[in-house]
């Protein structure tokens, strides 16, 4: 059995997080249910930073909040001193009505609207990380009228393939994110950019995929990056001072996983980033990385109750729980795979092979395929691991399910930080039809 963090076993043979017994849990609180770990949330956020201490590099760690967003992890985040990078107005409000400093805000995004930008700039934030020249144009003529100047950094994609699932790479020459590099894109805009009076050019970003579980990738970016910068130094006279690798950093979902420690990642990519800027005999740049999923992924346990059942005599055992592709779609979007235990019977037998489906109307509502588990009951609780990130971020109301609340668990103690939806949640924000006689 692999646990994540501080799960462990208590002496009744429930599965227990953060010195918290899962199973009162989900009395107290019902299922579906989301579990944060945040010692192991800390450890994650604190291991990225001190290797970066350790190598005495000046660095930005932001947490990619597209990952899980909400006031409380916001919070948090802040308590341990990283950055936050946003892709929406609704994630830029929330982390403003969390408190966040502003200054430690990246703002992304492909397609900024007017409206995001113009609160994002009224805000003060940090920097806009920039997809594109309409944004560009856009960006410097909103500055204008409101009279602010601001910092930004060009997303290029490098061209670089990570090993991941095709649905998440975005470094790749041919993807709807950033400036090309190959085609000459980014030198256009840095070319527009130093014509600008408002908008000033802080460095460059790239991120070359998602649960990656090597560094080549990275290196070859951060090759790739550097010798571009070479030609901008001699061309352009521009030397960025901000070096931003992104995230994509993997974690274990299931024993086929196999992923590197972080400080791995960071020591490889400070590495390869020093020795090509000694090279080309330049001041080394601020380095900047975004790990989202390697924070907040195996923090989280999703509980379910276990309900209906179904056996197809030598076909498949189905057993149904009280969520699905409502509270983690990842399966369905990705065939993402998990692992999942009986959270009230760690300790017995796995007797049978059944596969995990969700209650929603649809056939491709799976959560596990071919799962080991003790034969269950009604009276199970099935803890699925590793849901932390883009399960609630993710979450949706279809079929009009409403969405499972958040708790925060640590050295015994419960914070709930998300509430659960209710129905009438779901229907606030319908209107009735409009009783309307059309007259000929």
């Amino acid at each position: 059995m692999y646990f994540h963090g501080t799960s462990t076993v208590n002496e009744k043979g429930h599965l227990e997080i953060g010195g918290v017994d899962t199973v009162a849990l989900a009395e107290q609180y019902g299922t579906p249910l989301y579990v944060y770990d945040v010692a192991l949330i800390k450890e994650r956020a604190r291991g990225f930073c001190k290797t970066f201490e350790d190598l005495q590099v000046k660095a930005q760690v932001a947490y990619a909040s597209k990952a899980f967003s909400s006031i409380a992890m916001f919070q948090l985040i802040e308590e341990e001193g990283l950055s936050l990078d946003v892709v929406s107005g609704g994630e830029l409000y929330t982390a403003l009505t969390a408190g966040f400093p502003v200054e430690r805000i990246h703002f992304h995004g492909n397609n900024k609207s007017q409206h995001e930008i113009e609160m994002a700039l009224k805000a003060g934030i940090g920097c806009f990380v920039v997809d594109n020249f309409y944004e560009l144009t856009l960006l410097e003529e909103t500055c204008r009228d409101l009279q602010i100047k601001t910092n930004i950094l060009i997303r290029v994609t490098p061209g670089i393939e990570a090993h991941t699932h095709d649905y998440i790479l975005t470094g790749q020459e041919d993807s709807k994110f950033g400036f090309d590099l190959q085609s000459g894109q980014a030198d256009e805009a840095i070319k527009l950019i130093q014509t600008f009076e408002y908008v000033s050019l802080l460095g460059i970003h790239s991120h070359i995929g998602s649960q990656i579980f090597e560094t080549t990738g990275f290196v070859m970016a951060a090759e790739k990056l550097l010798e571009k910068v070479k030609t901008w130094k001699e061309e352009l006279n521009y030397i960025p001072k901000v070096l931003n690798l992104g995230g994509g950093f993997g974690i274990r979902y299931t024993a086929e996983d196999d992923p590197i420690p972080v400080a791995d990642y960071v020591k490889e990519i400070v590495s390869v980033v020093k020795s090509k800027v000694d090279e080309m005999k330049i001041e080394l740049p601020e380095i900047w990385i975004e790990p989202g999923r390697s924070l907040v992924g195996d923090a989280g346990t999703t509980l379910y109750s276990i309900g209906s059942r179904k056996e197809i005599p030598n076909v498949r055992k189905y057993v149904a729980v009280d969520g699905g592709m409502s509270d983690n779609i990842r399966p369905a979007l990705y065939e993402a795979k998990y692992e999942a235990i009986l959270a009230n019977r760690v300790n017995d037998t796995k007797d049978e092979v059944v596969s995990i489906a969700g209650k929603c109307c649809e056939s491709g509502d799976m959560l596990i395929w071919d799962l080991p588990l003790p034969k269950s009951s009604s009276d199970d609780i099935l803890a699925v691991f590793c849901t932390g990130a883009y399960g609630y971020s993710m979450a949706n109301n279809y079929n009009r399910i409403p969405r499972p609340p958040v708790l925060f668990v640590e050295n015994g103690n419960i914070d709930l930080v998300v509430k659960r939806e209710t129905y009438e949640d779901i229907i606030k924000l319908d209107l009735p039809m409009k009783q309307t006689i059309q007259q000929k």
